[in-house]
């Protein structure tokens, strides 16, 4: 069975030969060629090129062996058209010098058109279709509004999300405005990346499970649930970190694929999903273990038959 095969068959549930493997973060400064490309540009200017983009997409592929290419973008990259000031300031991460904090904040946020506002991530995808020439499928992604709405309030990366859930908890009304905001452009750009290429899509939702059940279901699962209602091309994963206690809900919001962090055993969360692929849940730190200890870890995640990438 081909590698362009694999790995869209376990998403669907059907068997494979073996379990495929990808990583979350394929690119990145365990690369040689990343860093040396990282030595000439920024982050976001990788991702205005996209002839540079394509080139770091395929780096792990063809370094690596994989069974799938994920996109080289950020999931912060759609706010820029949006009206976002955005800068990743060296040290720091990502930083947004203007956050929105009030109602008159949300409504100034401008509506995109992902084709266009976004053309440099569809170019970079018709790149590496053209380049994979069917060697592996090619994985797009967005963040889920949950994840942007927090940067989005907070300026930036939080610990707490204090300001995130002040505004959820004081103002609904602003909280759910700036939602479906976030969701129609979600939607909007994902489905634009399975027009240009992306033969599945993945919804990082990584700050999630900083939420209980209830909220959850309150002021995420409904945008979320939008967001893979509009996507019936391609198969849909679903991922976040530390969520245990919402991977049901998670399930019900939407994806064929449900991503389990290295903190939930296979069997654990896969057993109340039902009828869906999981992937997951190796612990990056185990990728620095003996080479035997990382053996025996990735041997015991590819006895289940969902697909495995790096949580």
């Amino acid at each position: 069975m081909s590698s362009a095969e694999r790995f869209l068959r376990a998403c669907r549930r059907e068997p494979t030969d073996c379990t495929p493997v990808w990583f979350m973060r394929q690119a990145g400064r365990y690369l040689p060629e990343y860093r040396a490309i990282r030595q000439k540009y920024s982050l976001l200017d990788i991702c205005a090129r996209p002839e540079v983009a394509a080139q770091v997409t395929l780096q792990p592929v063809d370094a690596l062996g994989v069974d799938a290419a994920i996109l080289f973008a950020d999931i912060l990259l759609p706010l820029i058209p949006m009206g976002i000031d955005l800068e990743f300031a060296a040290g720091e991460g990502p930083v947004i010098h203007n956050p929105i904090r009030t109602s008159n904040d949300v409504t100034a946020l401008r509506p995109i058109h992902a084709r266009d506002d976004l053309a440099s991530v569809m170019q970079t995808i018709r790149l590496v279709r053209r380049e994979l020439n069917g060697r592996v499928p090619l994985i797009g992604f967005a963040g889920a509004p949950f994840t942007l709405a927090s940067y989005l309030i907070e300026g930036g990366a939080s610990r707490t999300f204090l300001k995130t859930k002040q505004l959820m908890y004081r103002e609904p009304q602003t909280w759910h405005a700036l939602m479906g905001k976030l969701a129609e452009m979600l939607a909007d750009y994902l489905c634009a990346q399975i027009a240009a290429g992306a033969q599945a899509v993945q919804l990082f939702d990584s700050w999630v499970g900083w939420l209980s059940p209830d909220d959850y279901a309150t002021y995420v699962q409904p945008y979320s649930q939008r967001i893979f209602r509009a996507i019936d091309d391609v198969p849909t994963i679903h991922f976040g970190t530390d969520t245990a206690t919402l991977l049901t809900l998670m399930r019900e919001a939407g994806g064929d694929v449900i991503g389990l962090d290295w903190r939930v055993p296979l069997d654990h969360g896969w057993q109340p999903l039902g009828d869906v692929a999981v992937q997951g849940n190796l612990d990056p730190l185990a990728l620095f273990a003996p080479r035997d200890v990382l053996a025996s870890k990735v041997s015991d995640k590819a006895t289940h038959h969902g697909h495995l990438g790096e949580s």
